[in-house]
């Protein structure tokens, strides 16, 4: 009897063991750092190769934004606010391959934003030149490129409002702005811009540049974000006296509610802020949105966000690449600078990396039009850029993998 269970039991072992095998060999290991990186740089080599097949002979050169509604790529010229990311992604893609051909390229697209250093009718010429020539000074030196970047900060600081504090977004007559009954409008993007005096500064050694940057980014602290560490999109100022006249979201759901994108703005822009200035508050303002943003129970556990944390028509509201991949890369910028916090940063920014680097965002080979991402929001409201890819969602992407490959684990 005693032989007979022995028996048994050793029969119910091996069975065991072979069905603990069996599961094992069916558990997908998960793909390392490296590994990833690797793929979808080479992903991002052949998609970016066949949009710029479909767009290098264009005379004048201009700059894919998006893909129309028909599926044909959306062109943009030099003064158009994304104009400045595509050149940017190139800039990366030779940063990480070292291949000249990615950095003729990446030069022919840049100078192709020549005399954009000069726009001053809104503030978006630190995304059209920071974004571009500040790479490309940044890999090569160029003093031209260096120039555009004081002449682009130069630009900007004309936006300047001493009375309140801030640099003004648009000019009201802008014809987005028409019916709105804005005064001195200044959006969270705002944020993203500031990098370009810092730069300028450096360059110069003119402290005006700082002054500015610094002033805008304590007036934004003050009066663009609510308690829970949440951000307005727009903010409107009085011209006379500088004091606010109201708080909207024209590109979220509500004027209360948190417009996705502008969440990410905000972080990244006063976490690199910090980077730049030293002074505390900023820092103390990132760690605040990023604990805001990542314990917030509006957001996916794939930890994409739909367009607007209080979007209707959830699980079904469009998702936002661009959003999670700005987010990614300032939580990897933030890690350095918050040892408290670092795990929790490089954590939540490798899983938003690991989520757009599955097929359900990475374009396969010759679709997507070329683009890298697939699925984000530019503006819900204008109905032409939802669920589609856009040029500063693949940007923001790339520098997330270039600053992650950067980090020892």
């Amino acid at each position: 009897m005693t032989k007979l269970i022995i028996s048994l039991a050793f029969i119910v072992l091996i069975l065991t063991t072979s069905c603990d095998s069996k599961e094992n060999s069916n558990i997908t290991k998960q793909e390392s750092k490296d590994e990833l990186i690797k793929r979808v740089f080479v992903r991002a080599e052949i998609q970016y190769k066949e949009l710029i097949k479909k767009n290098d002979t264009i005379t004048p050169l201009l700059q894919p934004r998006s893909l129309n509604k028909d599926g044909t790529i959306r062109l943009v010229n030099k003064e158009d606010w994304t104009s400045g990311f595509f050149p940017g992604s190139l800039w990366y893609l030779y940063e990480y391959t070292k291949e000249v051909s990615w950095k003729n390229k990446a030069e022919k697209y840049t100078l192709a934003l020549d005399s954009a250093q000069f726009v001053k009718w809104n503030h978006d010429v630190g995304f059209m030149i920071q974004n571009s020539f500040g790479h490309g000074y940044r890999l090569t030196g160029k003093e031209r490129y260096k120039q555009a970047v004081i002449d682009a900060a130069k630009s900007l600081s004309t936006r300047y409002r001493p009375i309140a504090k801030i640099i003004q977004s648009w000019n009201t007559d802008a014809p987005w702005l028409k019916g709105r009954g804005l005064d001195m409008p200044v959006i969270i993007d705002n944020m993203m811009n500031l990098n370009l005096l810092y730069k300028a500064t450096k360059y110069t050694s003119d402290t005006s540049f700082t002054h500015i940057a610094n002033t805008h980014g304590l007036t934004t602290i003050k009066n663009q974000y609510r308690d829970d560490y949440s951000c307005y999109h727009v903010i409107d100022y009085d011209h006379k006296t500088g004091e606010v006249r109201k708080k909207v979201n024209f590109q979220g759901y509500s004027d209360v509610s948190s417009w996705a994108r502008g969440q990410a703005w905000g972080l990244y822009g006063f976490t690199e802020i910090y980077k730049e200035s030293g002074i505390r508050i900023f820092l103390e303002q990132a760690k605040h949105i990023a604990n805001y943003m990542m314990n917030s129970n509006k957001i996916p556990k794939d930890k994409i966000p739909y367009w607007d944390y209080d979007a209707e028509d959830k699980p079904n509201a469009p998702r936002d690449a661009s959003a999670a991949a700005i987010t990614a890369s300032a939580l990897l910028e933030l890690q350095a600078f918050d040892k408290e916090n670092k795990e929790k940063y490089l954590a939540y920014a490798e899983a938003i990396i690991r989520t757009l680097s599955s097929d359900n965002y990475l374009a396969k080979k010759d679709e997507n039009g070329g683009f890298i991402l697939k699925h984000s929001v530019g503006n819900i409201h204008e109905n032409n850029e939802t669920d589609t890819p856009l040029n500063y969602a693949d940007y923001y992407f790339i520098e997330s993998l270039i600053k992650w490959n950067k980090i020892n684990d």
